[in-house]
């Protein structure tokens, strides 16, 4: 395979020890997790601390031919700053990382200046994750506008999930405006399986947006691998905004209890409803144009047991 592969959307953490929406994340044994009230398997069972470390990810990216990694973070990962720093000093050709602030409370601006400061080039914002209880964090907000002005003047990428439908695209539409000069990536494939999805693809219309597809396994586990429903949509997606603005991403590791991580992108390769020239832009061309990978890794294939 001569094709450099780079994943859009992949998560790293130490430990989970966190709360959300007012229910606790906790790190068990056996790769599973205390999940806001209820024991999900969180990672395969064979991680057997909890750990979700770059060293067992570059194994797997290894294996299945991943050149390289935009990892993002989550609240419900918990703060994972320091340790993603260490990961991008230690492997710089092989991972680029996102700093994530505490946007549900006000001081997230002096935050991200901070994370700036220290290295960070991303900003991830878990935007459905903002619309708390006690009352709603509004992405075109005063503060909201202040940090994405400092990161437009920096060169500084924003990645964002949005939560499901239109619910927050008025406001992100608002933000892309006001930045034109922003680079924004949205996750989840626009939260493909849920109604009113195009209206976050649309979002890509504007020259500096993009979509990655990471957790798009995820939303069509229902009808497993090879999903025909996901390719379909991604063909979908790239008739409406064309596939130059379009990113695989696999959201690792919380996908791979499901499949295994090459088949995450397999499906794509199998497929004949792409073009080749459109799997290369999707697989990999796309990202490293974004997020400016140079120098990517070429990895052999090895053969498994099996075969």
């Amino acid at each position: 395979m001569n094709r450099k592969i780079i994943d859009a959307h992949s998560h790293l953490w130490l430990q989970q020890d966190t709360v959300v929406d007012g229910m606790p994340v906790r790190t068990l044994a056996n790769g599973r997790s205390l999940f806001m009230g209820e024991i999900r398997q969180m990672i395969p069972p064979f991680i057997i601390d909890g750990r979700n470390t770059a060293e067992i990810f570059l194994s797997n990216m290894d294996y299945a031919q991943v050149s390289a990694a935009v990892i993002t973070q989550e609240f419900i990962d918990g703060m994972q700053n320091d340790y993603l720093l260490e990961v991008a000093n230690r492997y710089p050709d092989r991972f680029f990382v996102c700093g994530l602030c505490e946007f549900r409370r006000p001081g997230y601006a002096a935050q991200a200046r901070e994370l700036a400061a220290r290295g960070f080039r991303a900003i991830k914002i878990p935007a459905q994750r903002l619309l708390l209880k006690e009352g709603r964090i509004y992405l075109n907000s005063d503060e909201m506008m202040e940090m994405f002005r400092f990161m437009e003047n920096n060169d500084m990428i924003l990645s964002i999930d949005l939560a499901d439908g239109d619910s927050q695209t008025g406001e992100l539409e608002e933000v892309i405006q006001e930045c034109p000069g922003l680079k924004i990536a949205i996750g989840h494939f626009g939260m493909v399986t849920r109604p009113n999805w195009l209206a976050q693809i649309s979002l890509a219309r504007y020259p500096n947006v993009r979509i990655e597809s990471g957790g798009i396994t995820w939303l069509f586990n229902d009808e497993f691998y090879p999903f025909p429903g996901a390719v379909k949509a991604i063909r979908e997606a790239a008739d409406r905004i064309g596939m130059d603005k379009l990113m695989w991403g696999s959201d690792y590791p919380r996908t791979i209890t499901a499949i295994t991580y090459r088949m995450s992108y397999d499906f794509i390769l199998k497929t004949n409803e792409l073009s080749e020239s459109e799997k290369d832009r999707f697989l990999g061309e796309n990202a490293a144009s974004f997020y400016g990978f140079r120098e990517l890794i070429e990895l052999p294939y090895i053969k498994n047991m099996s075969e």
